[in-house]
């Protein structure tokens, strides 16, 4: 299947009421999967079901090791007590305005409502995250120029 067909059902998905459609044409298989309130569509190419099982196995080892990081996860968001700020974006953290600045908070730095704890580059533009409450700084859980997910644990405010 060519890609102009893709990107045609997928917009159709996007475009109507339609959770999810799978579509067959000759030994290809493509399933379009419509999920929750982000409306961001999924794309599988299934391998036609002559081929040996040994092509489908790949994808399970990949599966697991994306899945092995959130045990470790766990345990440290355990230990976190306090406030903590989260990412509103998917971007780079930055912990100063310029390479060779001072970070603008540290471990221990008191900070109020609307004070600038860093800054997040998204697609070229800089933004800068504010604490939300005041407090003081006691952990710092990004390091400096690590990309960052949307609501990802950024500081924690005690």
């Amino acid at each position: 299947m060519d890609l102009r067909k893709l990107k045609t059902l997928i917009d159709l998905v996007a475009e109507s009421d339609i959770a999810e459609l799978e579509v067959t044409e000759g030994e290809s298989k493509v399933r379009i999967v419509k999920s929750g309130a982000a409306a961001q569509n999924q794309v599988v190419m299934m391998p036609p079901q002559s081929l040996p099982q040994q092509y489908v196995a790949p994808a399970a080892p990949a599966a697991a090791v994306a899945a092995a990081p959130a045990p470790a996860a766990a345990p440290a968001a355990a230990e976190i007590t306090g406030h903590i700020v989260k990412s509103p974006m998917v971007g780079t953290f930055y912990r100063s305005s310029a390479p060779g600045n001072p970070p603008f908070v540290d471990v221990g730095s008191s900070v109020k409502e609307g004070d600038t704890v860093c800054i997040i580059e998204a697609m070229k533009l800089l933004n800068e995250i504010e604490a939300d409450i005041s407090g003081t700084i006691t952990k710092v859980l990004v390091e400096n120029g690590q990309p960052v997910e949307f609501g990802q644990p950024l500081f924690v405010i005690g």
